[in-house]
């Protein structure tokens, strides 16, 4: 098998004859099979080209996943799992492959009857507080977009991640393209086939299943309370509650269970139409059959912090994510096709604990993140609503009097969002606001409409663990896992950190 890499127009690269000559031409050899390995599109000039690399030999080419081994184990040793997220899901997958028999715990419901209380949210503007965009099984992912990037560095741990989600159903497309996306409308059917494998193998998963307190004794966790009434006697405790569990970090710290405060970002989601992105980004092309919807990535330092685009979702939605009633949370998903006519993107500050006058309290960016978002809601009348404002009104602290459109289905308010966010969020967005319209001119106009707040990037609580054995700094058995933990963000980071979970309590047992 030889790899060969080119650059082509993206009309070349929808045409498998136009390939074939290229690489041809390219080799000096023609090719009976070939297959793209990587493709990525390169928009800086207005000459759009696609970085294209291709799997190509004269004899059939190996399956694109490898082969997966995983044991039955009704009767092996269990692991308590809690949390149906991608990190509880991709570590119960590794304890199936290790031989291990993973339990998982998921206060919320399966994806399916999930989908109801989404409904309500947009229809009632009632949260149910265990089952909403965070909370129920393929965690806040699922039903919010989706994305499949990641910074990691270590490739064999992310092609593994890529390769499980196509064993389960994913389209092969998540191995090639540089920035691959599922989309909120096919993830949910990855995430039940995931499931009734695990349980197939013996493995179980228990919906509307809460953590409601655990028992130490010396320093393990012996005993995990389920629901405030069922006991389950517990050896070792994978934790991957994902970042919104707030009750999780209060009944640690109550609990005696080390926990920091952690940074983390807050601000706004910020819509544009699709086309006026394309437009950005394209060079006045839009989008067609041949390029996708365009995104963008955008960062500035201001006044000592970094201020920065937060899960760009072209052709997407802004969805209400809020995990109680009296709080107001906005975040973004896209369907597979991207097809939708806005385009959305947090737009976040960094936030510190040093930011606040008592860094030392484990919760002080949590209370913070709360208070935001409860001030937010009030701002609105008490509902699911959330306060808005167009973009240039926002950076020239000028009531909107009316808006162009939004895609947050409860609704919007117009309010001075200066006047509701903290100063050192909304001082700094608006210096950026006007340094990002330099970098992509057009950006900073009243036709996008800025949504308050962005609040849930990551966790404002770090729950540390050791770096080699990956336990608790303080708990022989307690496994802090991902998103929740403070330790991956995102689909693929979290579902490496949960394998990795695994894999670090089976050395450690087996060392032991």
């Amino acid at each position: 098998m030889e790899i060969v890499s080119f650059v082509c127009s993206p009309e070349e690269a929808k045409d498998w004859n136009a390939i074939k000559r290229i690489t041809a031409k390219q080799t000096g050899k023609s090719y009976e099979y070939m297959r793209w390995k990587k493709r990525s599109i390169d928009a800086r000039s207005r000459q759009i080209k696609i970085n294209a690399t291709l799997e190509c030999s004269n004899t059939p080419l190996p399956d694109r996943i490898r082969t997966f081994t995983f044991h039955k184990v009704q009767h092996s040793p269990e692991v308590h799992i809690v949390g149906a997220g991608p990190a509880g899901l991709f570590a119960a997958l590794q304890a199936l492959l290790l031989g291990i028999k993973p339990v998982i715990f998921e206060r919320g419901k399966d994806v399916k009857a999930r989908r109801r209380d989404l409904a309500l949210i947009a229809r009632e503007q009632q949260i149910n507080e265990d089952s909403n965009y965070c909370f129920g099984e393929g965690g806040a992912g699922t039903y919010s977009d989706g994305k499949l990037y990641t910074r990691s560095k270590k490739r064999g741990e992310v092609e593994l991640v890529l390769e499980l989600l196509v064993y389960f159903g994913a389209d092969e497309d998540i191995l090639v393209e540089a920035h691959p996306h599922i989309g909120t409308n096919k993830l949910p059917k990855i995430i039940e086939n995931i499931r009734n494998f695990i349980i197939e193998q013996g493995g179980e998963i228990h919906f509307e299943s809460k953590l409601t307190g655990v028992t130490k004794t010396g320093n393990v966790i012996s005993q995990l309370e389920i629901n405030h009434q069922q006991k389950i006697p517990t050896n070792q405790v994978i934790l991957a509650t994902g970042h919104s569990a707030r009750d999780i970090f209060y009944l640690l710290h109550e609990s005696g269970i080390k926990i920091l405060a952690k940074p983390f970002a807050l601000g706004v989601r910020v819509e544009h139409t699709q086309v006026m992105i394309d437009q950005m980004q394209y060079h006045g092309r839009l989008n067609d059959d041949y390029i996708p919807p365009a995104s963008y990535s955008l960062v500035e330092q201001v006044d000592g912090k970094g201020v920065y685009s937060f899960c760009m979702c072209p052709g997407g939605i802004i969805a209400p994510c809020a995990t109680s009633n009296g709080e107001v949370v906005t975040n973004g998903w896209s369907p597979s096709k991207r097809n939708n006519p806005y385009s959305n993107s947090g737009i976040v500050v960094s936030i510190d604990p040093t930011d606040f006058d008592n860094p030392a309290d484990p919760l002080v960016c949590l209370k913070f993140q709360q208070e935001v978002e409860r001030t937010c809601y009030e701002a609105t009348g008490d509902n699911q609503k959330v306060p808005a404002q167009r973009l240039k009104d926002f950076v020239d602290g000028k009531l909107s009097a009316d808006f162009p459109r939004s895609s947050y289905t409860p609704g919007i308010v117009s309010v001075r969002l200066d006047e509701i966010l903290p100063p050192m969020v909304s001082k700094r967005l608006q210096k950026a606001f006007k340094a990002f319209d330099k970098k992509m001119p057009g950006f900073l106009t009243n036709d996008a409409v800025v949504h308050a707040p962005e609040s849930r990037t990551s966790s404002p609580i770090l729950i540390p663990r050791n770096r080699e054995t990956f336990k608790h700094v303080e708990i022989e058995n307690l496994y802090p896992c991902a998103e929740g933990a403070g330790y991956a963000g995102g689909i693929v980071s979290a579902a490496i950190d949960g394998m990795k979970c695994v894999e670090a309590m089976v050395e450690k047992h087996h060392n032991g």
